[in-house]
């Protein structure tokens, strides 16, 4: 739990200065988006290729560690809609927060559905196996603390 805990605070540095860092020289082209899929079809439009994979993939890739990580650190936050509700909510402000404070960057729903397709990604392969870990260590801790307890109480029984 530790280990997930301070990989959280190390995505959080992350994420903060890849997504809230300001860009001057892209202020002309920072443009806000709220039509869902509009700047993937621009990215996919593109004659480059390396850019469109450089975007859609980064954006991906961002989400994932919240499909990872939020299972273990979160045991209410378990379950793939929950996982998905609080990345698309945590990312939705993160954009919001780009759009209106930071120079050279615009609010993008698209980043918001990238990110989040992140957090599927990861849970799907990895956070929802490590949440069961995760539980089965608990169970296990709290089955040894209560036979543990129950040696103690038959020991003092024997002893009165």
């Amino acid at each position: 739990m530790l280990c997930a805990f301070v990989l959280m605070v190390a995505f959080a540095v992350v994420l903060a200065k890849i997504t809230l860092s300001p860009s001057p020289a892209s202020v002309s082209l920072a443009h806000s988006n709220l039509h869902p899929g509009r700047s993937i079809r621009a990215y996919l439009e593109q004659p480059g290729l390396r850019d469109a994979v450089k975007q859609i993939g980064g954006n991906i890739l961002l989400g994932v560690p919240f499909g990872v990580l939020v299972p273990v650190l979160a045991p209410g936050a378990r379950g793939i809609w929950r996982v998905l509700l609080l990345t698309a909510t945590v990312m939705l402000l993160v954009e919001m927060a780009q759009g209106a404070v930071v120079t050279g960057r615009a609010f993008d729903v698209d980043d918001v559905i990238l990110n989040t397709s992140g957090a599927l990604l990861g849970y799907l392969l990895v956070g929802r196996r490590l949440g069961r870990v995760h539980d089965r260590r608990a169970h296990d801790r709290r089955m040894h603390d209560h036979r543990a307890h129950d040696r103690r109480v038959r020991d003092r029984r024997r002893r009165a």
